[in-house]
């Protein structure tokens, strides 16, 4: 089974760019310059940032669905222009080199299956889950803080 993982479009996140702290404040989000790498992913792109480059902290709602799996959680999004990540069968390095909870949810939004998986073991649970009757896509979160990372669908 193909699969393709997608980051997040950046244009939601374009109006914050730029803006001093106190404005990006008001929007409840904090900028942060990277320390380290890896350690700052960013969900447009999925890649670790580059030490020195700025990247926006924020809330994100991921799973907008009217059920009790609505969620949101705090994302990293690089200052950086780029564009999204949109591959089919290929995992970024950002997703390799952690551990991931990857939950599998119906179209309307319900959560189906869930697992863990980490390196190597990363596509052969995503096929796996997505191979679940009722499954329409699944969301990867990072397992340690449990940030949103990125959307799987098959192909």
């Amino acid at each position: 089974m193909t699969f393709r993982i997608t980051g997040l479009s950046p244009v939601p996140f374009a109006h914050l760019l730029g803006l001093s702290g106190v404005e990006l404040a008001r929007h409840g989000v904090r900028r942060h310059v990277a320390d380290s790498k890896p350690g700052y992913p960013d969900r447009i792109g999925l890649r670790d940032v580059e030490v020195g480059e700025t990247v926006l902290l924020l809330n994100y709602t991921h799973q907008e669905s009217e059920t009790p799996y609505r969620a949101s959680h705090a994302i990293f999004v690089a200052e950086t222009p780029q564009e999204t990540f949109d591959q089919v069968g290929q995992i970024p390095s950002a997703l390799m080199t952690r551990v991931l909870s990857l939950r599998a949810f119906s179209p309307e939004g319900d959560m189906l299956d869930a697992d863990l998986a980490e390196g190597d073991a990363v596509a052969p649970t995503i096929k796996r889950l997505l191979a679940v009757a009722g499954v329409a896509y699944l969301h990867v979160h990072f397992a340690k803080r449990g940030c949103y990372a990125a959307r799987i669908e098959r192909v």
